[in-house]
């Protein structure tokens, strides 16, 4: 028997008594139990519940979280042969060892918004209870409407999901962006996205990247709110920094410094300074509009270049490789102090706190 092999009809006994009890109307068929079978047994008073369209509860009470995402999700996913039942069976038989087999798939599509924040455990999330809408992220072109507890978000390209507690989940960042698409208090925006970053879920880049994909910066209630991130993010990267200094090693620069030519011109603030061997870290926590960017790029690498040009080795560090490699991060830097030996010495600079 292949995957593909249409389901034996069984008794509706055993369909309500299954692991998760939600059905589509194409599984329902494929298990023998006819339109108007369903239809009657979702009557008020019925033994079954039609929770969303095509979407049967197998039992007349409310449904729990659980039920509740997995009921959007099989309304929004896209359905397949009638044989390869999508999404969810009645009943899911363990394998051998005892262990449930991995979370079926749902095609194109996933949660997202508040709900996918509370999966991925961001601590300013509404609990799941709580919501009264579970926002699913699907393809631009799927002809679904919103209804119920199911509201559809849509999109170009679907990001790869990620899997929580056997629900497909948008990306933090993502799920960021859909939830304060709608608008809300701008307190708990800033919350949701300060949060996110201070939990370590997502840096804040990634947030600031799909805020302006979804043309969101200039909304009153995001704008304040992304500057609160940003420095979030900031802290979060200069701690990471000092421990890697601290775990390494490394030898103690000066932190946090502006550089100066003597009696001329200021060259530009730095992260860290080590002024015997002329080595100026700087961290890209860049995350700004994407107006500003141009030009605060243009002025980095306008400073970076003037200080390489006086013999100054600037080493570049994002969040991002602090957090996942620090002691690749740490060989970099420890690299660049060495090659100082072998070089002619850097120009004096006045060292200045920041």
């Amino acid at each position: 028997m292949t995957h593909n092999t249409p389901l034996s009809p069984r008794p509706l006994h055993d369909l309500a008594h299954g692991r998760r009890r939600l059905m589509t109307a194409a599984q329902l068929r494929a298990h023998g139990v006819s339109a108007a079978e369903a239809n009657e047994r979702c009557r008020p008073g019925g033994p079954w519940r039609r929770l969303l369209p095509n979407v049967v509860l197998l039992h007349p009470g409310p449904p729990t979280g659980d039920e509740r995402l997995h009921a959007v999700l099989l309304y929004a996913a896209r359905e397949r042969t009638a044989g390869a039942v999508p999404g969810v069976t009645a009943a899911v038989p363990l394998q051998p060892g005892g262990e449930h087999p991995p979370a079926p798939a749902y095609a194109e599509a996933m949660i997202t918004g508040l709900a996918a924040l509370t999966l991925h455990g961001v601590s300013a999330a509404p609990p799941l209870p709580s919501l009264e809408v579970i926002d699913v992220l699907v393809p631009r072109l799927r002809r679904l409407r919103s209804t119920g507890c199911a509201r559809i978000v849509r999109t170009a390209a679907l990001p790869t999901p990620q899997e929580v507690t056997g629900v497909p989940v948008a990306p933090v960042a993502r799920a960021l962006a859909d939830a304060v698409a709608e608008p809300t208090d701008a307190e708990a925006v800033r919350r949701l996205l300060t949060e996110a970053v201070r939990g370590g879920h997502c840096e804040p880049a990634a947030v600031v990247r799909e805020l302006n994909r979804a043309r969101l910066l200039s909304r009153p209630h995001v704008v304040d709110a992304v500057d609160s991130l940003v420095a979030e993010g900031r802290a979060l990267a200069e701690q990471r920094l000092y421990r890697m200094v601290r775990e390494h090693g490394l030898p103690e620069p000066v932190w946090n410094v502006d550089l100066r030519l003597p009696g001329g011109p200021h060259l530009g603030g730095v992260d860290a300074f080590w002024p015997d061997q002329g080595v100026a870290l700087e961290l890209d926590t860049r995350a700004h509009r994407q107006q500003e960017d141009d030009a605060v790029w243009a002025e980095h690498v306008r400073k970076r270049e003037h200080l390489e040009r006086l013999g100054i080795t600037v080493v570049h560090l994002t969040p991002r490789k602090l957090r996942d490699s620090p002691e690749h991060q740490a060989t970099v830097v420890r690299t660049a102090l060495m090659a100082a030996a072998d070089r002619e010495p850097a120009a004096y600079v006045v060292v200045l706190p920041r």
